[in-house]
């Protein structure tokens, strides 16, 4: 989506974003992969409670994995500054990126709506707030995702025609021409910013707020029994940072990027601007999956206790296994058994 200025009177080098994307897109797939695996191994093996919010976190998990295990394809790109992978590898790895973004935007909105009906209206939603009903709205987001994510990634063309001649670098969703923006391009940023953006933003905020008002009413803790104000505060807060650090500089940028190579904005400024910013939002929007895993513990008491339980359990199970071994050496250094105890002392041993 890099602009392609061959034509245009504005001269700036942007190169820098290979070696940056080369770097940050290493660091993301060593970083995400080792976080998911763990947070996959803790949701398929240890977890024994599961209720919604873990529904939600659980398909994040997926698109997390999904799209980290594509980043190996990006980063042979980024360093060879050529596709070398062929035009099904390059839509798919497209269509990735566009389905962990979204996918992990509307999840972690899933999240916050949910806590918002158990601490805004928890008794009046009791009934809505159900595993199946969670499994659904997954289903629903998916559906949401796919149906723009796939589209991008299959329908267009991976790049510009002028690109495609054998003798040249192939480029990989990169440098399309004015004319396709215009005709296809500006659509799809229009749906993935509105669904994928925009909406979920102000579901996010608007949770956030009503979460927070409650808190701040002296009935709340008397309402929930157990609730703890600061866990709650914990949570929105940690939702809401990852929200605003990942998604709201690659996509106000993305505005801005759309109108710009569709010339509703004009102007060298104006095209350097999003140019430079481009693919530092970029990269900051790659993070996400790496920040997902903080969302996983610090939002849902269950995983928290299931931590709590394996390290406990664990630490006691060693000090038995130390004492028994301890205890057995003694026994054997000290005493020997020569005979079976009477049959009226067997059931107490």
């Amino acid at each position: 989506q890099d602009l392609n200025m061959n034509n245009s009177s504005c001269e700036k080098n942007d190169d820098f974003k290979y070696p940056l994307y080369s770097v940050v897109f290493s660091l993301v797939f060593a970083v995400g992969l080792l976080f998911n695996i763990i947070a996959s191994y803790i949701f398929l093996c240890t977890l024994k409670v599961r209720n919604e919010t873990t529904t939600y976190m659980m398909n994040l998990v997926v698109s997390d994995i999904l799209f980290v295990l594509s980043l190996p394809f990006r980063i042979v790109y980024f360093i060879k500054q050529n596709w070398v992978f062929g035009d099904v590898l390059c839509k798919i790895s497209v269509s990735l990126f566009y389905t962990n973004m979204y996918g992990s935007i509307l999840f972690l909105t899933c999240i916050s709506m949910d806590r918002f009906l158990a601490i805004v209206h928890p008794f009046q939603s009791r009934s809505i707030r159900t595993k199946r009903n969670a499994k659904l709205a997954c289903l629903g987001v998916w559906v949401v995702v796919l149906s723009g994510s796939i589209p991008t990634g299959l329908l267009l063309d991976t790049t510009s025609d002028k690109n495609t001649s054998s003798n040249e670098s192939k480029f990989c969703f990169e440098n399309y021409s004015k004319k396709q923006w215009k005709a296809e391009l500006w659509k799809v940023v229009v749906f993935i910013e509105t669904v994928g953006f925009i909406l979920p933003l102000m579901l996010n905020i608007f949770c956030s707020v009503m979460v927070l008002r409650t808190l701040k009413n002296p009935q709340t803790i008397n309402r929930g029994g157990s609730l703890n104000k600061a866990k709650i505060l914990r949570m929105v807060v940690v939702h809401l940072l990852i929200f605003c650090f990942c998604f709201i500089p690659y996509n106000v940028n993305l505005i801005f990027y759309a109108m710009v190579r569709t010339k509703v904005l004009q102007g060298c400024h104006a095209e350097d601007v999003v140019r430079t910013i481009y693919p530092i939002a970029l990269c900051i929007a790659v993070t996400n999956c790496c920040f997902d895993p903080v969302v996983y513990y610090f939002t849902s008491e269950t995983i928290q206790s299931s931590f709590k339980r394996k390290s406990t359990a664990w630490h006691h199970g060693t000090r038995l296994f130390h004492k028994l071994q301890t205890d057995s050496s003694q026994t054997t250094s000290n005493t020997t058994i020569k005979s079976l105890p009477p049959k009226s002392n067997r059931s107490k041993i």
